[in-house]
């Protein structure tokens, strides 16, 4: 059986939770993965930026995206090291999330993934040698961060990659509860399940 890809349905009942999830299982495909407070910190800040409040900011009239630029220039002439850690912690979660969500519309302005891995990665540095706390996710973050954009792209991504194994599990966790929403996955797989417990 060759890999499928198929829309499955969301059943968690956050978005963090739900993140996190996603998160963990991209996560074991790296050696070494990443750590588990990483990958939470990641799955927060998905919540958090997935409110356009968080994403978006209120100049001048309207609504719009604040470059990352002005963020770092902001940091730059922060009025104290608090104020610093806060804008440049912003900048690069703001740097992760775009850079993984969005590297097509980016690109098509002539910016490049380097850009978002040199401004977010220098960010997460400076973090992870000043900030009050969570210095050793800042500096995963910041080591990583290539790797951390496609985490992030993986895990919103809409469709899933399923291998054999992973649809005979989820046909043994049927055969186990009779799910009904396992079943629905199952069927839009291609794989009608029945009564008796055989596949078709």
């Amino acid at each position: 059986m060759s890999s499928e890809v198929v829309s499955i349905p969301i059943r968690e009942t956050s978005l963090s939770r739900y993140f996190c999830g996603r998160l963990n299982e991209y996560a074991r495909r790296f050696r070494p993965p990443p750590q588990e407070e990483t990958c939470l910190y990641l799955s927060k800040l998905l919540e958090r930026l997935a409110y356009s409040e968080q994403l978006f900011s209120y100049d001048e009239g309207r609504i719009s995206l604040r470059p990352l630029a002005l963020l770092y220039g902001d940091a730059a002439e922060a009025e104290n090291e608090r104020q610093r850690c806060l804008l440049l912690q912003q900048l690069g979660d703001m740097a992760l999330f775009l850079g993984a969500l969005f590297p097509e519309k980016w690109a098509r302005r002539g910016i490049g993934q380097d850009y978002f891995v040199g401004m977010g990665g220098g960010a997460y540095d400076y973090l992870a040698g000043n900030a009050r706390t969570n210095n050793h996710i800042f500096a995963e973050l910041a080591n990583t961060f290539t790797r951390m954009l496609e985490m992030v792209a993986n895990a919103c991504s809409k469709e899933q990659r399923m291998s054999a194994e992973d649809v005979l599990g989820l046909y043994q966790r049927w055969t186990m509860n009779r799910d009904p929403v396992i079943a629905s996955q199952l069927r839009a797989l291609g794989i009608e399940v029945i009564g008796n417990e055989r596949l078709q």
